[in-house]
């Protein structure tokens, strides 16, 4: 049907364990991503009929598929755990997509594996609903991330901490789910045959300009630090909070992945945490930069036997491309924020200026969306808006000052300069609230308007639509949500 292949499948067996998605009592489908489907060739009506729905839900696989569970370790909150592996995942096969890169076709939330560690292997309804909207959240603003192919209801019930909760699954696409959790799995094994598979699967794969290159895994490791260092300045410029950036949800691919207790920021706070199990703030916002590079430089030590066999050799290369993250980051991150704020060429006074609004809006507790939206009128002379998302709004007013003495030095039009400002600064986020209220609606009534509604005022997040106003608006008091759950 769709052309399933799975090369993960021919790596040793000890890189998966082979078995079939668990299958479910009474499937139904909760949506399919039309879109999506479209850009990979899938038939839209046989995705919706029956069997289709049993491909989705795992009760049928489909010709060419070969499911696996993925083997791999990681490190959790900074703790080694030797075994981990898909624990409710399957990854079906691969698909060629559009531009003839192959990608990974995974369910999650498909039954227990060997890897589940006393877990269910299940789903709820909440964390597929939640992963759906915020993924193709994140592919509407331009960030690199899974997708969500479509969301199904088992028509069974998981059970959880809050009590029993209505199950699903989720069918996700990836240009690869290999991870940083993944080499570690293999290096602290001291399987270094293992690793030599994996990082040569994952160069044919992902990097094949580091093919032919004199230094192969040194190529492969500068290719991911880059890769990975950009999407970390992404997820720093629209607020977004992963949550649990272990070693296992860190994409070799550059793709935002895994969204368990994930959100965005409504009012700026740069130690602003949300998972409920993050007591330490370790992943919280302004900690993602530094934890990216913790995690990247596990590993750059995975790959130490494959960059020289001179041990000290080894690390100081491994150092050499560890110490491109900084730059490469900073940079994306510096040019992300002149575009936020209207500044096309760069100037030394820029980064001075950026830091000081990011500091008033802190101390105002301004909403970190709004505010650079709001900025955009700004632009054409309109300062209400912005003025007013700050609670000690004199106190920016010299700020606006120096920006518009910095504005004169460029040559746009108030309106041509709004307009690139619009197109880099969203009006709508999934913000917290908005995804708890369709959640709340799914599980308690089964009303999926709330969720079809907010994807697709999601899908357009720069655009000035009916109801941008609405859905921008960040939560009131008593709406304010503080604390995220990984739904396991």
């Amino acid at each position: 049907m769709f052309g399933f292949n799975n090369s993960y499948a021919r790596l040793p067996d000890r890189f998966y364990s082979r078995l079939a998605p668990t299958t479910v009592a009474e499937p139904h489908l909760i949506r399919i991503n039309a879109a999506l489907a479209a850009e990979l060739g899938m038939d839209l009506d046989w995705l919706r009929s029956r069997e289709g729905i049993e491909f989705l839900a795992g009760n049928h696989v489909p010709a060419g598929a070969e499911p696996i569970a993925m083997a791999y370790a990681g490190h959790q909150f900074g703790h080694w755990v030797p075994q981990l592996g898909d624990g409710r995942a399957i990854l079906l096969g691969e698909i060629r997509g559009p531009d003839g890169l192959l990608l990974d076709v995974q369910l999650k939330g498909s039954g227990p594996t060997p890897y589940s560690r006393n877990g269910d292997g299940r789903a709820g309804l909440g964390p597929v609903l939640r992963e759906y909207i915020v993924s193709e959240a994140m592919h509407a603003l331009g960030i690199p991330t899974t997708r969500s192919l479509a969301a199904v209801a088992t028509g069974e019930w998981v059970l959880r901490q809050e009590g029993m909760l209505p199950g699903a699954v989720l069918t996700r696409v990836s240009k690869s789910h290999a991870r940083v959790g993944t080499f570690e799995f293999f290096a602290n094994r001291g399987d270094a045959d293992g690793v030599c598979a994996l990082a040569d699967y994952v160069i044919a794969r992902l990097f094949s300009e580091a093919q032919g290159a004199a230094q192969p895994y040194f190529e492969l490791l500068k290719a991911v630090i880059a890769r990975t260092a950009k999407l970390i300045a992404r997820w720093q410029l629209v607020g977004f909070i992963h949550g649990v950036m272990n070693t296992d949800n860190t994409s070799i691919a550059g793709e935002t992945i895994d969204y368990g207790p994930c959100a965005f920021m409504d009012a700026y706070h740069p130690g602003q945490v949300f998972s409920s199990i993050d007591h330490q703030g370790r992943y919280a916002y302004s900690n993602q930069p530094r934890i990216a590079h913790w995690n990247l430089t596990r590993f750059a030590e995975s790959l130490l036997p494959l960059l020289d066999a001179d041990a000290n050799a080894a690390v100081n290369a491994a150092k050499q491309a560890l110490d491109g993250f900084w730059p490469l980051f900073e940079s994306a991150l510096a040019d992300g924020f002149r575009a936020k704020v209207g500044f096309l060429e760069r100037r030394d006074e820029d980064l001075a200026l950026v830091a000081e609004l990011l500091e008033r809006m802190a101390e105002g507790q301004a909403d970190f969306t709004l505010t650079f939206r709001q900025l955009c009128d700004s632009a054409e002379g309109d300062d209400g808006g912005f003025r007013a998302l700050i609670k000690k709004p004199a106190a920016i007013d010299s700020w606006l000052a120096k920006w518009r003495e910095r504005l004169a030095r460029e040559g746009l039009t108030p309106g041509q300069r709004a307009a690139a400002m619009r197109a880099v600064n969203p009006a709508v986020i999934p913000r917290n609230h908005r995804i708890e209220a369709a959640i709340s609606a799914a599980q308690a009534d089964g009303d999926f308007t709330p969720f079809e509604t907010l994807l697709a005022v999601l899908a357009d997040p720069y655009g000035d639509q009916p109801l941008a106003a609405e859905y921008g608006k960040p939560p009131g008091p008593e709406e304010v949500v503080l604390r995220t759950f990984c739904g396991t």
